[in-house]
């Protein structure tokens, strides 16, 4: 199963960036194979159209699920054509570490 994280840099020191379309990067992690990758995020600069552009993406990349502090109004039911699911996690000091040992468990 892959994971994707919006992600305010790129180390697992980073926290996790409240903005879905419009985060700084995305951390995928393979939870199988603990597979981890760091990606710019090239709908970074946007002025509309960030979220679905990144819903794309992530379904080009298999992702199963994705954690974001928060998403806009029409992700959701993006997401669910897809079969993606869609986690909030409102903590904004939680590190992308911290994330991964959750997903581990």
């Amino acid at each position: 199963m892959k994971v994707a994280i919006t992600s305010t840099g790129n180390s697992l020191e980073s926290t996790i960036d409240p903005r879905f379309g419009q985060c700084a990067y995305f951390f995928i992690y393979d939870i199988q194979n603990k597979a981890m990758e760091f990606i710019p995020n090239p709908n970074i600069d946007a002025d509309q159209g960030a979220g679905p552009a990144t819903v794309q993406f992530f379904a080009s990349r298999n992702i199963n699920k994705i954690i974001s502090g928060e998403f806009g109004m029409k992700i959701k039911s993006l997401l669910d054509c897809l079969r993606i699911q869609m986690i909030v996690l409102k903590n904004p000091e939680k590190k992308i570490k911290e994330i991964i040992d959750m997903l581990n468990h």
